[in-house]
């Protein structure tokens, strides 16, 4: 996915640099996440680990991440999980849209 005009990703030969990826395979060996970033821009070590924090706490809670979410910060409540299994699984969660419900998890 390298444009060949980019100016800033060929070589004084006109040679595409390499697209560096960031792969995050899950231990069923499924693909989880792929990032890739062109020779100008470095990778953030931060995003990365959110990343992981995000999928390890999707997994366990049965929850996804909004926008900008860092660990301690409320999650949503995942889609397949109904209000009654919810309201077992985090008491007093909120309901924003019906397919949008907030909760906090345990600090760990």
């Amino acid at each position: 996915m390298n444009h060949p005009q980019d100016a800033t990703n060929v070589d004084s030969k006109g040679i595409a640099f390499t697209i560096r990826s960031v792969f995050f395979i899950d231990p069923k060996k499924t693909i989880r996440t792929i990032l890739s970033y062109p020779a100008s821009t470095g990778r953030n070590a931060a995003e990365v680990l959110r990343i992981v924090d995000s999928l390890q706490t999707g997994d366990k809670h049965r929850v996804t991440t909004p926008i900008n979410w860092v660990p301690g910060d409320d999650v949503i409540v995942a889609p397949p999980v109904s209000n009654e299994e919810a309201e077992k699984l985090f008491p007093g969660f909120r309901i924003v849209k019906p397919y949008l419900r907030f909760t906090s998890l345990p600090k760990a």
